[in-house]
C-alpha cells in the first residue's frame, strides 16, 4: 500500500485550524466532501503539478473542489496559520535553523528608510544635443 498523502499528525494539525463548513440550505445535491480528501487532492496537485480537472477521482473529490476548498482556505488565513503552527512544532523540538534565516524589506518593512538622502550625482558636466531633433528639423526652427 502507498504511503498517504497527508498524514495522521499533518491532518490533526490542519484539521484544528479550518473553518467549519458552511451551513447547507438544502438536503438535495451531492453531499459535501471530506475536508482530508479535499486536502489530499490539494496535495496530489500542488506536487505533481497537473491540471486540477485531470485530478484522479480515486483522490474522492474533484479538482474543482479542491481548488475552491484550496481558494477559501486561503482567504480564512488557514495556510499561513499552519506555517506558524509547524515553525513553533520546530522550534519547541529545538529543529530550526536560524543561521540561515535572512529577511528582506518583503518580510519585514523599512518604514523610515534612510534618514539621509544622497543627491543624485550628474553623469556627465554637459548633455550632448539631441541627434532626433536635429534630423526632424524641429530643433532647428525654434532656434
Amino acid at each position: 500500500m502507498s504511503k498517504p498523502l497527508v498524514s495522521d499528525e499533518l491532518w490533526e494539525a490542519i484539521a484544528a485550524l479550518l473553518p467549519p463548513p458552511a451551513p447547507r440550505r438544502s438536503k438535495a445535491g451531492r453531499p459535501r466532501c471530506d475536508d482530508r480528501k479535499a486536502l489530499a487532492g490539494i496535495v496530489f496537485v500542488l506536487r505533481s503539478g497537473i491540471p486540477w480537472e485531470m485530478l484522479p477521482s480515486e483522490i474522492g473529490c474533484s479538482g474543482m473542489t479542491c481548488w475552491r476548498r484550496l481558494r477559501d482556505w486561503q482567504a480564512a488565513g488557514v495556510w499561513a496559520k499552519l506555517h506558524r503552527a509547524l515553525l513553533e512544532r520546530l522550534a519547541d523540538a529545538d529543529r530550526l535553523d536560524w543561521s540561515r534565516a535572512s529577511l528582506d524589506s518583503a518580510s519585514v518593512a523599512a518604514k523610515k528608510g534612510d534618514p539621509r538622502p544622497v543627491r543624485t550625482r550628474r553623469i556627465a558636466a554637459n548633455r550632448a544635443r539631441s541627434a532626433t531633433l536635429w534630423s526632424t528639423g524641429t530643433a532647428r526652427r525654434s532656434a
